[in-house]
């Protein structure tokens, strides 16, 4: 392994952030250093600053998530935010929704080293699984997509009165702003911009937060949603 993609030790924080789990989180980050590396979900050159601008970076955004809801985090990746999360949160039931084999390989590995007894492994996109999975609370989310794009497949995962938690950058407040139409046809009610992570990372870490009404995705959606529950009552009852 190169000098550059050389793991760093753990920072202080993250012994407070991670508590009893800290070593699980330890192995995590050993595992993205290297078969992350190997396997090509992430780049060597992320493998220096895993812990701050990755780890920790995921992990304070359970800050904003409600205690003992359901998780869907979608396009996972590597575990993105959805495995720190669930190191920090035991109280939650996540799923990881990934659509490519190899990384839903490499994911199930990691909940099954870490025995993540409330993670479940998913494959497939967003639209697919649509009315096959059942509409969680909440659906995470980072650096998968531009806003208006991510909330099209996130939000109609939602429950009614759910909402969706993605994990943004500077340009947060422009992009929300830009996407708001879009958002209100998909049954979007509120919105915000929040910072998380004080004491822990710096900069702070930016989520941009969207809660939807009774229709999660809008009309459009709910009348997809109930087409693909009924075909999924025919088939188990065949």
């Amino acid at each position: 392994m190169t000098e550059e993609a050389e793991l760093p030790q753990a920072p202080e924080e993250a012994r407070a952030v991670f508590g009893e789990f800290y070593p699980a989180a330890v192995r995590y980050a050993e595992l993205l250093a290297d078969a992350g590396v190997t396997r090509g979900l992430i780049g060597p050159r992320e493998v220096p600053r895993l812990w701050e601008r990755h780890l920790l970076n995921c992990a304070v955004l359970s800050e904003v998530v409600p205690e003992g809801v359901t998780v869907c985090d979608v396009g996972s990746g590597a575990g993105l935010p959805g495995i720190p999360l669930a190191l920090v949160r035991p109280d939650l039931k996540i799923t990881l929704l990934e659509p490519l084999l190899r990384r839903t390989n490499f994911l199930q590995e990691v909940v099954e080293l870490l025995g993540l007894d409330h993670v479940t492994v998913v494959r497939g996109r967003a639209e697919e699984v649509l009315g096959t999975l059942p509409p969680v609370h909440v659906v995470t989310a980072r650096a998968v997509a531009p806003l208006d794009r991510l909330a099209g497949w996130g939000v109609p995962l939602l429950r009614p009165y759910g909402e969706m938690l993605a994990l943004k950058g500077d340009t947060a407040e422009e992009e929300l702003k830009s996407t708001r139409a879009a958002l209100s046809k998909l049954g979007v009610v509120k919105t915000e911009v929040l910072h998380v992570g004080e004491g822990v990372v710096d900069p702070l870490a930016t989520v941009v937060r969207v809660e939807v009404g009774e229709s999660p995705g809008g009309v459009r959606f709910a009348t997809k949603r109930a087409k693909a529950a009924r075909t999924s009552r025919t088939r188990r009852r065949r």
